[in-house]
């Protein structure tokens, strides 16, 4: 038995922030772009470095969730699959678009590297020396 496979899994950085939209029927769908970056070096000890952009897609409560937490240049993990999109536009020249349609993600890194801050109002858990019976 044969099985396919159409499976991506990245990690990168918002390029925009996310945009969300809902369709005629009333479901969500958010857009968004993710940068990945790759470095090698060369033969010759020259170093090289390369971006990657790629388009997601999130629909329904993933669409809503992205929307409400991701910010641009925020570190995410992104897993879906690739949909190839294929359309005409106004001047009849035919278009055609790769993005990921996500199915899962995880927000990355320190969540003050995005501008965001993080309040704690938890008191400290620790004990003092005179709390210890010995």
């Amino acid at each position: 038995m044969s099985r396919d496979l159409n499976k991506v899994m990245i990690i990168g950085h918002l390029g925009r922030e996310p945009e969300m939209r809902y369709t005629p029927s009333g479901r969500p769908v958010t857009t968004f772009t993710v940068a990945t970056n790759r470095s090698w070096n060369t033969t010759d000890g020259e170093r090289h470095n390369e971006t990657e952009w790629f388009n997601v897609v999130a629909w329904g409560n993933l669409a809503e969730i992205c929307k409400q937490y991701l910010t641009k240049g925020q570190q995410v993990y992104i897993e879906g699959r690739l949909q190839t999109r294929r359309w005409e536009d106004a001047e009849n020249v035919k278009r055609t678009s790769v993005e990921i349609v996500a199915s899962e993600m995880m927000i990355l890194g320190d969540r003050r590297e995005s501008g965001q801050t993080i309040v704690d109002t938890q008191e400290p858990d620790f004990q003092t020396d005179e709390e210890y019976p010995f």
